[in-house]
């Protein structure tokens, strides 16, 4: 891992320079997002705000509602209050039978699906089909490309993640921890989103298989994509990203540019959480 941990630094610098070529447009804005389970309360007011080609990381133990807060996003997870809005336009939300929040209706969800694509820890491609059939299938039916168009933009995404001719025709079975991860990131990058979510994109990777992965988010992120990235890769929320987030126990605990929090961590929880982390 020493290698691509020293590819790594310097890489919020650049992304840093590419970012003030672009407008800073506000991509996405949470604003006080909470989730309950009954009574218990996992997300206590969480709010995150990303410009354009932000890198956003979220950290913290395990249980302190990262997945959780990345899942509401994307309203894989219904939330139980709180606003999104992506591009400064709201979603329009409504109260479940159960009292929580959803999208108004199943095509203003789809539409955001196709702003906010999310990359798994699972990767959760399709079994029955091949890797180019998994990066063309959803933007031909949710996009309505044409077979030709969605195949060419496959071929470019896979090319950009690595995945090579040969390995386009197999199925996800026969590939490694790695590439199946790769062709996830490029089913996300397929669609062309504004923002892309990535909840713990190595955590199921053997360790060294974890370098592949982060390197293809590096390159992103220098490129200046906007990302929201829930970790456990400390070198990469530490190098690459422009903003982190501590959450502890539902509530930001700590959040500010990665030098401050890693190199000056204010709260005793987040000093603690680092000192194990970093280990």
């Amino acid at each position: 891992m020493m290698d691509t941990l020293d590819t790594l630094t310097g890489t919020a610098e650049t992304m840093t320079e590419t970012s003030k070529t672009k407008i800073a447009e506000t991509k996405l804005s949470v604003t006080e997002l909470h989730k309950h389970y009954g009574e218990h309360e996992v997300l206590k007011g969480v709010s995150l705000s990303a410009k354009a080609g932000d890198v956003i990381s979220i950290i913290g133990s395990s249980g302190s509602g990262k997945s959780t807060f990345l899942r509401c996003i994307n309203f894989l997870e219904k939330p139980s209050e709180g606003t999104i809005s992506v591009n400064n336009q709201n979603i329009r939300l409504v109260r479940d039978k159960d009292g929580q929040l959803k999208v108004f209706d199943k095509k203003e969800l789809q539409l955001l699906r196709t702003r906010l694509t999310m990359v798994f820890q699972h990767f959760n491609l399709w079994s029955h089909m091949t890797v180019l059939e998994n990066v063309m299938e959803a933007p031909i039916q949710v996009l309505g490309l044409s077979k030709s168009v969605a195949k060419e933009r496959a071929i470019r995404y896979l090319d950009k993640v690595g995945i090579d001719e040969r390995a386009r025709a197999k199925y996800p079975v026969h590939l490694s921890g790695g590439q199946q991860q790769r062709v996830s990131i490029a089913r996300a990058l397929a669609m062309e989103p504004d923002v892309l979510l990535f909840d713990e994109p190595t955590s199921a990777l053997d360790p060294e298989l974890v370098g592949e992965v982060l390197r293809i988010m590096q390159k992103l992120a220098e490129e200046g994509k906007t990302m929201v990235v829930v970790t456990h890769e400390m070198e990469f929320a530490r190098h690459v990203s422009s903003h982190v987030i501590f959450l502890h126990k539902g509530v930001i605990e700590e959040e500010g540019p990665p030098a401050e929090l890693f190199g000056n961590p204010k709260s005793t929880r987040l000093q603690q959480f680092l000192s194990g982390a970093l280990k």
